[in-house]
């Protein structure tokens, strides 16, 4: 059974009757902006999901997560009626309902994945055209990284980005 996907007015809705906001975002992404009363259960830890019956409504950042994982969703729901929230906070914002922002906190790890491996894929390709052909080779292994990563879902970078002292405020 298919998760039924609400517009931002009907969760809205469904919401105000009692349904509960699940955000299936990572904890620094929810950290960041997030929607009044919704509560954050990563997707790692959707098993977590305590039923009490009462409709759920479930969340991401544009609502590809979500239909994505439907099926793991729906059964984590168990009994209670469950939906996806189309296109996530995104569309929720959008639709002029309002989410929280925190400025302070870091920005999402994958964006701050994308901003270094980009970096240091530009310097090694500036570095390799202006100093030396060895440097290169930076750039081939970001690029090997990132494939890694894809492949395996593990990334070294994130890993070591989440140690950095500007991200350890969202881990709290």
């Amino acid at each position: 059974m298919t998760l039924v996907t609400l517009s931002p007015a009907e969760a809205r809705a469904a919401i105000t009757a009692g349904a509960r906001l699940i955000d299936i975002r990572g904890a620094d992404e929810h950290a960041r902006e997030w929607i009044a009363g919704a509560v954050n259960l990563p997707l790692d830890r959707i098993g977590e999901l305590a039923g009490d019956g009462r409709p759920i409504v479930f969340h991401c950042k544009s609502g590809m997560r979500t239909a994505a994982n439907a099926d793991q969703l729906r059964a984590a729901a168990g009994a209670a009626p469950a939906y996806i929230l189309g296109g996530g906070i995104e569309a929720w914002r959008g639709a002029g309902h309002p989410t929280f922002t925190d400025r302070s906190q870091p920005i999402e790890i994958m964006r701050q994945v994308q901003i270094t491996a980009g970096a240091l894929v530009l310097i090694g390709v500036l570095l390799g055209l202006f100093v030396a052909p060895g440097f290169f080779g930076l750039s081939a292994f970001v690029g090997a990284g990132l494939i890694f990563a894809g492949a395996s879902g593990w990334c070294g970078m994130a890993n070591l980005l989440r140690l950095m002292p500007w991200n350890r405020r969202a881990a709290a």
